[in-house]
């Protein structure tokens, strides 16, 4: 999610030291390693699909066994007073890297990213745009994924960090504001035993058929990022521009006839196929102004992957 700064830190202050004896309880088979194969990168769940060791974003967020059998964890997830998504524990060995990159797929339109340091050092550096900085134990960080960013370990220990997704309620932002301009105090989390609060997590974070309106604001937003670049070649930006507001517009008629019931998914996917295979076959035939990547895996993340989840339809529909 874009933020109007490259890193923001969050009135926040949680005991890093209970939180690494907590940390140390883990079972070594809880890690699973990155899904893309980033060596050196690995995680435990502790808020996921239906509560087990995945990396699904879609879907109902439950707690796994692992959250239970961490207190403190839970409180911290807890004072925010937010309704969580997917969070995890996400470890980065001594000498290993989170290569550059933009996050950009469906999850990260409406989300950011709660940092809390629990185990790292002075060697442990995370770029985002053109600032860089070492998050200290017990600190809460929030970061615009939608600037190339990088983690870069070059200590030879490994570095732990609690991350937790987030939408965020209006108070949540307003937050956010008063924390960009310094005003507002941290405010300190001590652990408090024998308390095990409850926490809110998403149950419905994908529609089964994207809504008309939602689809054409992504697809809008899309098209004034890549018609902001001068660079790009005027006759495909045309052709880029007619088809995602064509897309919209055919979504739309399939919507008012058939709405989100399984009468029209045949059509919807053959929306989906016949939009994707106009697209150019160079992914970076068209970049954003805003970060300078390629506009098709955008498309193909942002809109078109996420525009049509039937396998959650009866969780959806049903409640």
């Amino acid at each position: 999610m874009r933020l109007p700064f490259p890193f923001i830190r969050l009135p926040f202050s949680f005991d890093a030291g209970r939180l690494e004896a907590e940390l140390e309880t883990v079972s070594a088979s809880a890690w699973m390693a990155h899904p893309s194969g980033l060596v050196g990168n690995s995680a435990v769940a502790l808020v996921s699909y239906n509560g087990g060791d995945n990396d699904d974003f879609g879907g109902q967020m439950m707690e796994t066994a692992h959250l239970a059998a961490l207190p403190y964890h839970r409180q911290v997830m807890a004072s925010f007073d937010e309704i969580l998504s997917r969070s995890r524990l996400m470890r980065l060995d001594g000498g290993s890297e989170v290569s550059p990159h933009v996050d950009f797929n469906y999850h990260w339109y409406n989300r950011l990213r709660i940092h809390v340091p629990i185990v790292t050092n002075p060697g442990v550096i995370f770029h985002c745009g053109d600032e860089a900085l070492n998050m200290l134990p017990g600190e809460c960080w929030i970061f615009d994924s939608w600037r190339w960013h990088k983690v870069v370990n070059n200590s030879d220990k490994d570095r732990t960090h609690l991350v937790i997704d987030i939408s965020g309620s209006s108070r949540f932002w307003q937050m956010i504001r008063n924390a960009a301009t310094g005003d507002c105090e941290a405010r300190k989390v001590a652990f408090t035993k024998d308390i095990v609060p409850s926490i809110r997590l998403e149950k419905f974070n994908i529609a089964p058929v994207m809504a008309p309106g939602e689809l054409e604001a992504i697809a809008r937003e899309i098209i004034q990022d890549f018609e902001a670049c001068a660079d790009n070649p005027p006759d495909l930006v045309e052709h880029y521009h007619n088809l995602l507001l064509d897309f919209g517009r055919d979504w739309r008629e399939i919507w008012y006839e058939h709405g989100q019931g399984p009468s029209g998914w045949p059509k919807y996917r053959d929306l989906i196929q016949r939009t994707q295979q106009q697209l150019h076959p160079d992914r970076r035939a068209l970049v954003t102004a805003s970060n300078n990547i390629g506009v098709n895996p955008i498309i193909v993340q942002r809109l078109l992957r996420a525009a049509l989840a039937t396998d959650h339809f009866d969780g959806f529909v049903t409640g």
